[in-house]
């Protein structure tokens, strides 16, 4: 990346420090935060559907953690938690750098994930549902 796209990309970034540390220590707007990036994600050509289930990850991790949501084996937040960690790590199989080509082994990764928790992710969208933790526009 150039100095000037760089500049501009630090200055987008910063214009959005005081509504992240809103989301952060608010977290029912975090909730609905990661809802409508799930929804935005879905649109992405190809990869979408699966890196859409990003923020749900998320979502279950945090109310896991939280024990609001404990329903759900140990080894399927593992699983979950460890996609993220590869989801998030600049260093993988294909880089992230590459375009149209960076997020595919992500993708992957993402997917098998969600293969092996598909029916522990039904069960928290579920309890999501049921608990009023959808938060809808």
């Amino acid at each position: 990346m150039n100095q000037e796209k760089e500049k501009i990309a630090q200055e987008e970034l910063e214009k959005r420090y005081k509504k992240a540390e809103k989301l952060l220590n608010d977290s029912d707007k975090m909730e609905k935060f990661l809802q409508k990036l799930e929804k935005k994600l879905k649109t992405i050509p190809l990869a979408g559907n699966t890196l859409s289930m990003v923020p749900t990850m998320i979502s279950l991790v945090k109310h896991y953690i939280s024990k609001d949501y404990t329903d759900i084996p140990v080894r399927s937040i593992i699983a979950i938690i460890s996609a993220l960690i590869y989801f998030l790590s600049p260093v993988d199989v294909i880089p992230d750098t590459i375009p149209g080509f960076g997020y595919v082994d992500d993708a992957a990764v993402l997917k098998f994930c969600l293969k092996l928790v598909d029916n522990d992710l039904k069960d928290y969208r579920t309890w999501r549902e049921k608990n009023h933790k959808i938060i809808e526009e």
